[in-house]
């Protein structure tokens, strides 16, 4: 029999693979594949066959075959032994014992990919590919062919049935105390299931879930709390809930954890996989909330990492997975918990070689006619195009391109892996921009946009990962090497700009911002193409501003910071970054706030035209600081969310969020380090920490006193933002306000 469909799920299952495909009329097919993950150790046999010895159990049906490949490094051939595990599910613990066998003796290559993931290297499928394939009687899959490639753009997905499942009412997370009934939305309708009856509840929910039959249960916060609570309800009434489509099934689940990255603590919530469907929370998927299902399912095509999986991962995942197939399907060896420390340098060539990218910041206040320029995925364009990869930095063979001011050079005779990764990738962008440009309905137009922002987000941490010591295609000097070139590129820029009368307003690693009166944009365009053939790296417009601010440092206030700006473009569309909407931490009231006035803002034609809409911002601020005074905001707007750094009984100082933190704590809620939590400022200035802040799913459930003169400031620093370079900074609303008189007035 043979059949068309997406490759939708798949997951070990014995000696092989079950996966799951959506057909082409909207049914599910289920089949198994036998399948035999293999990794290589570098050893000779004789210590091979002890070390497998010395194992408590010995896995079944191991092949142990001399073999041929290549080190990453070197390009050479190496001889290696091949371990072929005939039981996809036993892979990892073997490699585990294995490593640690006399205090790790044996050289392991090519080792800890997940199986799922490894199977679509070796078939060479992905996640969503349409397949043609063809079955046996007994629901084994004999053949696959592709009938897709994960290279292209204007590709199919099938129509996915989605049910959505939350804790009624607002937002906040049910872990720390919210509670309320099940909402259910299915299809445009949502259902309320009241839990009072458990009985009942679980009926409902078990019909609700046969009847809809979804591709993907789409949850908030199901992962750490809605999930477990459900399973719990249902083992204790011995009911249980037909979450899967495999009815033989059981959840696969992968365990909370807590680490470090770029100085800030992530926390990864106890994941929860379904087989046959998707379980997607909302709460716990970076990839998911940044480019919606469409960037998701656009990644795991490209990364072969089941999507299930990649959601609750991050795009650093996705780009290192891209590598590896690269790597496997070059017959490379890649190593097992690599480790690689910086090179040592003299104070000096430290100097030279780890100084970041460049920056000029801008004069802060307000500017006109500035056009914005960006260099299009400058790092791993850089990258690229200059051949820079772990292997090719420094190489014996030639004397290769130079890298500016660090005195290294990159190889001209040997591609490097990370450009083969990354060329295809920064190719298939460009075209996703201009479809996004041409897209007929808005629909197109989101769904290369989602697509485009999946495949910024790789390309962003591409270039942190190749300085990264224990990536496996990493290597600090490659990353300084990159920074080089793109100092080196910005200052071509900055003088070509000057040098056709051009003014610097601003840069910032890959980005000038340049001022002209009058200047049009054909002048702006030309510029572009101009820096685009100097440097050899396209450059974009990005927009001439019809007004820009640059609000004053906090803390110096004849500097600006490098990263916070809002203006208009000539074309009617606002941009804004580093201000207090765009933060995560603002509450949702002051972010609304500061969005409504710049919008006021945003009916200005020009520099001078802004003073024209001050009336009316004015008009606005004051009507929003009533609304405040007056207690006439919902609690979860003001609520403020942090993310914890530490257990709570381990801060030593009474902050805001060691106080909330330690609040739940109290009440037997412990939260990890890496999560985040929703707090009410509810008296900032008590002497006693405790009353300071409160958890806002306490503040909800017991109501509670808010400190509305704290909110306040917040606001008017909010507003002191935008306004201030126009004559109204946070000091001077914050008097007018204090003696009464009306803004408009002042």
């Amino acid at each position: 029999m043979t059949k068309t469909g997406w490759l939708f799920d798949l997951y070990p299952e014995g000696e092989g693979m079950r996966l799951w495909f959506i057909n082409e009329d909207g049914t599910s097919a289920s089949l198994w594949d036998r399948y035999t993950p293999s990794f290589y150790v570098r050893s000779d046999l004789r210590t091979l066959n002890s070390a497998l010895g010395h194992l408590s159990v010995r896995p079944a049906g191991l092949v142990v075959a001399p073999v041929e490949r290549f080190d990453l490094m070197t390009g050479k051939p190496v001889r290696v032994l091949e371990v072929s595990v005939s039981e996809p599910e036993r892979y990892a613990p073997l490699v585990n014992a294995l490593g640690r066998w006399n205090d790790g003796a044996l050289e392991l290559f090519s080792c800890d990919i997940p199986p799922a993931q490894r199977y679509g290297y070796d078939r060479g499928i992905f996640p969503l590919a349409f397949c043609e394939r063809g079955t046996t009687a007994d629901g084994t899959l004999r053949s696959l062919q592709l009938r897709d490639d994960p290279w292209e753009a204007a590709y199919r997905i099938p129509p996915l049935s989605v049910l959505e499942l939350k804790v009624e009412g607002e937002l906040i997370n049910p872990r720390h105390g919210h509670r309320g009934h099940l909402e259910a939305t299915w299809e445009g309708e949502t259902r309320i299931l009241n839990g009072d009856d458990p009985i009942l509840f679980l009926e409902s929910l078990s019909g609700l879930l046969k009847r809809a039959n979804p591709d993907v249960i789409l949850t908030q916060w199901g992962d750490a709390w809605l999930f477990p609570q459900l399973q719990n309800l249902a083992r204790a009434h011995r009911h249980p809930l037909p979450w899967h489509r495999d009815p033989k099934a059981d959840f696969r689940q992968r365990r909370a954890r807590s680490y470090s990255s770029y100085g800030r603590i992530v926390r990864r919530e106890a994941s929860l996989f379904l087989s046959g469907r998707w379980h997607l929370d909302a709460r716990n998927s970076f990839i998911l909330a940044e480019t919606g299902l469409e960037g998701l399912i656009e990644l795991a095509r490209l990364s072969r990492i089941p999507v299930q999986q990649l959601a609750r991962t991050s795009t650093g995942t996705a780009i290192s997975s891209m590598e590896l197939f690269q790597a496997c399907r070059d017959g490379i060896l890649i190593p097992w918990r690599k480790q690689e420390p910086e090179g040592f340098k003299t104070a000096g060539e430290l100097l030279t070689a780890d100084k970041g990218g460049l920056v000029f910041l801008p004069e802060p206040g307000l500017h006109g006619d500035v056009a914005e320029l960006d260099f299009a995925s400058l790092y791993p364009t850089i990258m690229a195009r200059f051949n820079i990869s772990p292997e090719t930095l420094d190489c014996p063979c030639c004397p290769g391109h130079r890298v500016p001011e660090i005195g290294r050079h990159t190889c001209t005779r040997r591609k490097g892996l990370v450009p083969r990764v990354l060329e295809p990738i920064l190719e298939k962008r460009a075209r996703y921009k201009a479809l996004r440009k041409d897209s007929p309905t808005p629909e197109a137009y989101r769904l290369y946009d989602r697509r485009q922002n999946a495949l910024k987000w790789i390309l962003v941490v591409s270039f942190g990962y190749l300085g990264y010591k224990n990536a496996r295609f990493g290597r600090i000097e490659a990353h300084e090497a990159v920074t080089a070139y793109s100092r080196e590129l910005l200052l071509q820029a900055k003088e070509l700009a000057e040098s056709r009368g051009f003014r610097l307003v601003h840069a910032i690693v890959d980005a000038v911002w340049v001022y002209r009166n009058g200047m049009t944009e054909a002048e702006a365009l030309e510029l572009a193409g101009s820096i685009g053939r100097k440097t050899g790296i396209t450059m974009a417009l990005e927009g001439i501003y019809r007004w820009l601010i640059f609000p004053p440092s906090r803390i110096h206030g004849s500097l600006a910071v490098a990263n916070r700006y809002a203006g208009l473009f000539r074309s009617g569309t606002v941009k804004a970054r580093g201000l207090e909407f765009r933060r995560h931490d603002t509450p949702p009231f002051i972010a609304r706030s500061q969005e409504a006035l710049l919008g006021i803002l945003a009916k200005a034609r020009s520099p001078r035209e802004l003073h024209d809409h001050l009336p009316e911002a004015l008009e606005t601020l004051e009507a929003r600081a009533a609304e405040l005074l007056e207690g006439r905001v919902p609690l979860a707007a003001l609520a403020i969310t942090k993310q914890i750094s530490r257990r709570p009984e381990e801060y030593t100082r009474a902050c805001d969020t060691a106080i909330a933190a330690q609040n739940l704590l109290a009440r037997g809620i412990r939260l990890s380090p890496g999560e985040s939590i929703q707090m009410i400022i509810t008296a900032s200035k008590d002497p006693d920490p405790a009353s300071r802040v409160r958890p806002l799913a306490q503040a909800e459930s017991a109501p509670a006193p808010v400190d509305r003169e704290k909110y306040l400031e917040l606001l008017l620093r909010a507003a002191g933002t935008l306004l201030g370079p126009l004559g109204y900074d946070e000091a001077r609303l914050k008097m007018i306000l204090k003696t009464g008189d009306s803004l408009n007035n002042s």
